[in-house]
């Protein structure tokens, strides 16, 4: 079920699994998506807490602690899997691109 419902992954949800690659709490987490972006993708809180949870309830992270409201997580084994094949994909386009260039030249 996980697989299927995250086969691709949106912007804000691959940084955010590059972000939990490091135990890290949510506002840990908006912060270093903005910092890996360089600030072209921001994660509010709403956009963040739902993805916690779909993500835990998935398996594709773990709650590592809890202070009060203050929750830590990181990525678990089957949550690097899906990070490592969206990687994969998103460097094959990027080479079917380059590859593809000639076209993006006869559109100028």
């Amino acid at each position: 079920m996980a697989r299927e419902q995250f086969q691709t992954l949106t912007e804000p949800m691959y940084y955010i699994l590059i972000a939990l690659t490091e135990e890290c709490c949510g506002v840990d987490i908006m912060e270093k998506v903005q910092r890996i972006s360089k600030g072209r993708v921001k994660v509010g809180p709403g956009t963040l807490y739902a993805m916690l949870s779909k993500f835990e309830d998935n398996g594709i992270i773990r709650r590592t602690a809890e202070d009060g409201r203050r929750k830590s997580y990181v990525i678990t084994e089957y949550g690097m899997e899906m990070l490592r094949a969206e990687y994969d994909r998103l460097q094959m386009m990027v080479r079917d691109g380059r590859e593809a260039a000639s076209c993006f030249r006869k559109l100028s």
